[in-house]
């Protein structure tokens, strides 16, 4: 098995969490696992995202531009602007959910989130979109938007690990306390 993800949204949303719940499920199957995240100006608003591979040919933790097999995103324009990245029959996870940047805000310009998703339902030929608020009011807590995206991701099947691997990293790197709304977070689905 070899694969490549990108997860990809701004300070606060837990996309470190997840990547390191991918990380710990590919290596409790025994698989070699290898990332890199970016998460400076991170604490609240500012990009984030994470390069995560797994197999056994992972000599570095960068993807390169054309061959991540999946793409998670936690911010529709977070999502649009790592697409590069995405290889060809790729898949995007994307949450509709926008979260203004610092310097659209500053500047006053228009952002929108429906503009991204409209872009990537035109641009991504495997594209799931989330309702990550929707699901997050249904769950009870905004805390699990990551855990959401990572039980769609799943389901896509490109990953190459099991809704089970998921479960079982999950509830060793996630508070006890956390688990069982984390588990119901992971089983959501529209």
């Amino acid at each position: 098995m070899s694969v490549n993800v990108v997860l990809c949204g701004v300070g606060g949303q837990g996309t470190v969490l997840a990547s390191k719940i991918m990380a710990k499920a590919a290596m409790n199957k025994g698989y070699k696992v290898m990332s890199a995240e970016t998460i400076g100006m991170a604490q609240r608003g500012g990009s984030v995202f994470s390069f995560l591979r797994i197999g056994d040919d992972v000599e570095s933790p960068m993807i390169a531009k054309g061959s991540a097999d999946v793409i998670l995103g936690f911010e529709p324009g977070e999502t649009v602007r790592m697409l590069p990245y995405l290889k060809e029959g790729g898949a995007v996870i994307a949450n509709t959910r926008a979260v203004k940047p610092t310097t659209s805000t500053l500047s006053g310009a228009h952002y929108e989130g429906a503009d991204m998703v409209e872009y990537l339902q035109k641009n991504v030929e495997s594209l799931t979109v989330v309702d990550g608020d929707k699901a997050c009011k249904e769950l009870g807590s905004a805390k699990v938007l990551n855990v959401v995206l990572l039980g769609a991701a799943v389901r896509t099947g490109k990953l190459g690990l099991s809704e089970d691997d998921i479960r079982e990293a999950m509830k060793e790197s996630v508070k006890e306390k956390f688990i069982p709304l984390n588990l119901k977070a992971f089983d959501y689905a529209e």
